[in-house]
């Protein structure tokens, strides 16, 4: 497959899932002490305040991802000078773009925190205290960004892991003084947040400079590459800022129409959406760096394959960690949390029937990024996810229920998989028939395997053998369905021979 390493994507995707398990069970410790700690108010204000801010979470996506193709072509075709120029020239974008931030945020955003917000009269001061040390906190992850995605194009992500297993161990330190401190819990985790955010930056910047020589930042602008490195992130700025309407825009609507606490659970929901997508999103850092360099290399062949190989992995892993997670929802929460929220089941079977969804979505979006030819691709996709705002604001007026937001959700994202293969196919040959066959087939067997599990368990009474036997049900049945079904005969010759391989060795 021309310069796809795959042993390199191997490798590096051991590191991640590595990390990921070590943070996703952090995650479970810590979220739930969180709530336990700071109360269902407390911990939906910190939620929905952080979210003014957190609207600009789209800003480390788009500039990580800008930042990573640029950094990655430039290693494919071996130019350190151009390296070297592109970094400096994305460090000087992202001052920009952290003081236009603050203006934002201490202007219209804090306007909106004051007269709009559904805020209990006698946690203002601390909602307002918290709003602050948010943007403070966002500003350090937004100079993390070229260090992170510097780290992520030279393919090392041994330290990637390792940076976050750091940050998941202060996540536990935090914990524990938040617990025996005796000062407004609110407003002590925002300043535990933003101690953890520096703690982070300092550990990218630190490696970078000791092992990137083009680390080392000093002022460089060209008005033509400055002009494309904008005008390529504009782009994919506007598909990123759909995205964010969709998940920060509706958690302002919610919190317009019902209480805090609804905030709260769909925090919670949104938490578990979280880790599973871990599973889909540490193997595809491991394979991005290689689609980027794939299409540099004019290797479209790769390139296609990649994108359905990782396609397939990133659904598959993602449906088999939400699958069960649909079915027990009710039973794993009950174990988790010592009190589950109002609309805390119901918003989490609905987030997670999304993110299956939605794990189609980067090896289509990275493979347009490659290309740089993206304005039609965001224009497109970047509407249809904006659309979910007004359709959710005229949904909620007519007196539905907040789980609406979710289901109109998961119909534009479906629509959304559409489109995006559509208009790949006009940037490059991509075979669209055999793409969008594989996308029903997955869906279809996602549903089948949850109303074989949901009919197994109900055959069940006892709780605890209804999970484990669901669970199992649900796994063996992704294993063998995806082998037979999903993967090509020449992938399962492949998985096959490995397998033999590795039961001779022993």
């Amino acid at each position: 497959m021309g310069q796809i390493d795959n042993r390199t994507i191997a490798t590096n995707t051991l590191f991640l899932y590595f990390r990921m398990a070590f943070i996703m069970l952090v995650n479970l410790f810590v979220v739930r002490a969180i709530l336990d700690i700071l109360g269902v108010v407390d911990y939906g204000i910190y939620n929905v305040v952080g979210g003014i801010v957190g609207m600009f979470s789209f800003l480390n996506g788009t500039l990580a991802t800008s930042s990573q193709r640029y950094f990655s072509v430039a290693l494919a075709n071996g130019d350190r000078l151009r390296l070297k120029h592109q970094f400096c020239l994305n460090v000087s974008v992202f001052v920009l773009l952290i003081l236009f931030v603050i203006v934002f945020a201490e202007t219209i955003g804090l306007w909106y925190v004051n007269t709009k917000m559904t805020i209990p009269q006698d946690r203002l001061f601390a909602a307002n205290l918290v709003y602050q040390l948010t943007i403070i906190t966002f500003v350090f992850q937004l100079i993390t960004v070229p260090y992170n995605a510097l780290m992520i194009a030279h393919e090392h992500m041994k330290i990637f892991a390792y940076i976050g297993i750091v940050e998941a161990i202060f996540k536990i330190i935090m914990v524990i003084i938040l617990s025996n401190g005796n000062c407004d819990k609110l407003i002590e985790y925002g300043i535990l947040m933003l101690l953890s955010s520096i703690i982070v930056m300092s550990c990218y910047y630190i490696f970078c400079r000791k092992n990137y020589a083009e680390s080392k930042y000093s002022f460089y602008w060209k008005k033509d590459e400055a002009k494309d490195l904008i005008g390529f992130s504009g782009w994919h700025f506007l598909g990123t800022t759909s995205v964010v309407i969709r998940s920060q825009g509706i958690n302002l609507l919610i919190n317009a129409f019902f209480s805090p606490a609804v905030n709260g659970a769909r925090a919670i929901a949104f938490q578990i959406s979280s880790v599973v997508n871990q599973f889909a999103g540490n193997f595809f850092v491991a394979v991005k760096p290689q689609m980027y360099k794939s299409y540099a290399a004019k290797d479209i062949n790769g390139l296609v394959a990649l994108i359905f190989r990782s396609t397939i992995i990133c659904v598959f892993l993602v449906s088999i960690i939400a699958v069960p997670c649909i079915i027990n929802a009710d039973f794993i929460l009950q174990l988790w949390l010592k009190k589950v929220p109002e609309y805390t089941v119901l918003f989490t079977q609905l987030v997670l029937i999304n993110a299956i969804i939605d794990a189609t979505g980067n090896p289509t979006i990275c493979a347009a990024l490659a290309t740089k030819r993206i304005k039609k691709f965001y224009l497109y996709t970047g509407t249809l996810y904006i659309l979910c705002l007004p359709i959710s604001y005229i949904a909620l007026k007519l007196g539905y229920d907040a789980s609406i937001t979710m289901v109109i959700s998961s119909v534009i994202s479906v629509i959304a998989v559409f489109s995006r293969v559509i208009i790949l196919k006009q940037l490059f040959p991509f075979p669209l028939k055999n793409y969008i066959i594989l996308f029903v087939k997955e869906m279809l067997l996602t549903v089948s395997i949850i109303i074989v599990a949901v009919l197994f368990k109900c055959e069940i009474n006892n709780s605890i053998i209804a999970f484990i036997g669901s669970c199992i049900v649900s796994v063996i049945l992704h294993i063998v369905c995806y082998y037979y079904v999903i993967i090509d005969k020449q992938d399962r010759i492949i998985i096959s021979d490995i397998v033999k391989k590795k039961i001779l060795r022993r």
